[in-house]
């Protein structure tokens, strides 16, 4: 056994779970699960007999169609986690599955996306029930070294789909009872679990002592897989083609249970160990929660801990196996939530948790302790800013808005240094954009006419103002930055063009002039707009090239990676595009004309100090109003 290193300051803080659709009894499983042969029937009504099973929940309706996804019931499971701490950041996404909803990318850069959440480290586990356990492993030693000050771990499983009716027509498939097996024990549920730097201010908390897992692949065959037929042969991606592999039975899920006796014997042995190297005292744990997938289990385990003499009384366990059923990875982080909600604790009482996993023979144990609330004040706690490489799949990515390694640092350092502070302001502002709801309509398929038209009936104004702000601008710049009025003159005169295109495209996707006069501008765009307005009215008021940064990067940035997904969306609209097609062929020009006007501002007046400061804070504080106004035009 590997040596046990106890965390020295790690809590959970918050658990949630989600549990898909209504509750589904034994007499109700045929709908959702339906006999495949003349055995099912037989072997359903012995295997519920012993795994104690009453009620279960599962992600699909009674024609076999998914309700709820893997994705969505771990985003569902985290909201509830996050809910009960004030929705506070975390630094790392930890997820656990077997079976995520795409081969790939992983589920927790997945669940990251159905939640919106800012740029963050992810990590995605693959495996079977002990996946969640490493999860959290994962997350602890994390926030433990410091990396982090907060985690957030969710397991999620929907094993339904590999069982529903629409799958198996009766009398095609001679299963295996092997095959069969499964078919009744498993069920679909997602659990959340929040890892902390600290307890929580205001309730009770769990410390984390220690997790303990693992493998013993090495040791005993293969026991519970899929991809491999029944007696071995070629595994799923080895057939001609899926219709092929489906026929051989290679992805059929599939548990020898002539050998789950013996992981139960290797999970009695490791926590031998673990009382022999000191990690765990029987005598003080007051509560023991033990995932096992059938109530038939539940007499090994106790025999087991009895001839070790490692007994901890039965009245100390808890179990919700006959509510949840056996839900894989999230069986234990769904357990501690309804346990938490059950049961009362007090500090300085002990849980230990114990996951065993067939497939290969993986044991994990974590032990917790209950502590009492921090009433200390807590430091604000922000995610950690994470350098992110940004790809769009499927989409040619346009260059960044400049690249500050290309300016001559030594010849023109402040302009170097200028471009460094608003790549971070971009930075930022980008992952806002992305996460407002307008964006994340388009990017889900939910985009509609009606969304365009709301959109461009907001933008309007927005154009329109922007060339009346700028010439006001140039109105006010003294003599010393004449150099610099042409440039933005002419740089009104497009946002002029950019107007009638955009009031066009609206007009043809279906606008009335009515509606843009009868419009209520949003708070958000009415803010910007008197911002800008206000900024414009000051003498030489050169930071709104900020301002305009931002505004252009918007357009050579962001708008060509959503033209294709809203094209796609609403192409029975016909050419109503214009706008945004433009916007993404033009506005690199636009930038590179704003890095000039940038540099000649520089050039013009000596204290580049303060420039510097009135341009990257007009741009911090546009990017800041720009991301409210696409929220309020939602």
């Amino acid at each position: 056994m590997g040596r046990v290193v106890p965390f020295s300051g790690v809590y959970i803080d918050s658990t949630g779970s989600f549990l898909p659709g209504p509750a589904i009894d034994n007499e109700a499983i045929d709908r959702f699960v339906a006999p495949v042969n003349r055995m099912s029937s037989r072997i359903k009504r012995r295997i519920l007999a012993e795994n104690g099973i009453a009620i279960r929940h599962y992600a699909i309706d009674e024609q076999g169609t998914t309700r709820f996804s893997v994705t969505a019931m771990a985003a569902g499971a985290v909201r509830a986690c996050a809910a009960k701490v004030g929705d506070a950041p975390v630094g790392l996404l930890a997820s656990a599955t077997s079976g995520a909803d795409l081969l790939l990318p992983g589920l927790a850069n997945q669940v990251q996306a159905e939640l919106g959440w800012a740029p963050l480290t992810t990590a995605s586990h693959h495996g079977v029930c002990a996946s969640g356990m490493q999860a959290l492993a994962d997350a602890a030693r994390s926030v433990d070294r410091g990396e982090h000050h907060a985690a957030m771990v969710v397991a999620s499983e929907s094993p339904s789909r590999l069982f529903k009716c629409s799958r198996f027509a009766p009398g095609d498939y001679d299963l295996d009872f092997d095959a069969h097996f499964l078919r009744w024990m498993l069920s679909d549920a997602a659990g959340a679990w929040r890892v902390s730097s600290r307890p929580a201010p205001d309730r009770l908390s769990l410390k984390l002592h220690f997790v303990h897992s693992q493998s013993h692949a090495g040791d005993y065959p293969l026991c519970m897989q899929m991809g491999l037929p029944h007696g071995g042969g070629a595994g799923w991606l080895d057939h001609p083609n899926a219709a092929a592999a489906e026929r051989a039975g290679a992805l059929l899920l599939r548990q020898d249970i002539r050998l789950l006796p013996h992981l139960f014997d290797v999970g009695i042995h490791a926590y031998a160990d673990l009382v022999r190297h000191g990690a765990v005292d029987p005598a003080g744990i007051d509560h023991f929660l033990c995932h096992y997938s059938s109530a038939r289990f539940r007499g090994v385990v106790r025999d087991c801990l009895e001839r070790a003499e490692l007994t901890i009384p039965e009245e100390r366990w808890f179990s919700n196996l006959a509510t949840r059923g056996n839900t894989g990875a999230a069986s234990i982080f769904v357990m501690l939530d309804d346990f938490l909600a059950e049961r009362t604790v007090a500090p300085g009482e002990k849980i230990l948790l114990f996951v065993p996993e067939s497939g290969r023979f993986t044991v994990s144990f974590a032990l917790l302790e209950v502590v009492g609330p921090d009433p200390s004040p807590r430091e604000a706690q922000t995610a950690a800013t994470q350098t992110v490489a940004e790809t769009y799949v499927g989409l040619d990515a346009p260059p960044p808005p400049h690249d500050p390694a290309s300016v001559d640092a030594a010849r023109k350092p402040e302009l170097a240094t200028l471009l460094l502070e608003l790549a971070g302001i971009w930075s930022d502002f980008r992952s806002r954009a992305w996460r407002s709801a307008p964006v994340r309509r388009i990017v889900a398929g939910r985009f509609t006419q009606h969304d365009y038209l709301t959109w461009m009936a907001h933008w309007i104004p927005q154009v329109r103002e922007g060339t009346r702000w700028m010439r006001t601008a140039v109105g006010n710049l003294s003599e010393r930055y004449a150099p610099l009025r042409a440039l933005i003159e002419g740089h009104a005169d497009d946002e002029q063009d950019d107007y009638q295109i955009l009031f066009e495209d609206y007009r043809r996707a279906g606008g009335s002039v009515e509606d843009l006069v009868a419009l209520q501008r949003n708070p958000g765009g009415e803010a910007l707009n008197a911002f800008l307005h206000a900024q414009a009215r000051q003498t030489d008021a050169v930071g709104l090239l900020g301002a305009i940064y931002i505004i252009e990067g918007s357009g050579q940035r962001l708008i060509p990676a959503l033209l294709p997904l809203i094209r796609r969306q609403l192409s029975e609209l016909g050419p109503v595009f214009r706008f945004l097609h433009y916007h993404g062929e033009n506005d690199m020009a636009h930038l590179q004309r704003l890095l000039y006007a940038v540099d000649l501002v520089l050039e013009c007046w000596p204290d580049a100090s303060a420039t510097m400061v009135d341009i990257s804070r007009t741009g911090q504080r546009t990017a800041a109003l720009y991301v409210l106004e696409l929220e309020d035009a939602a």
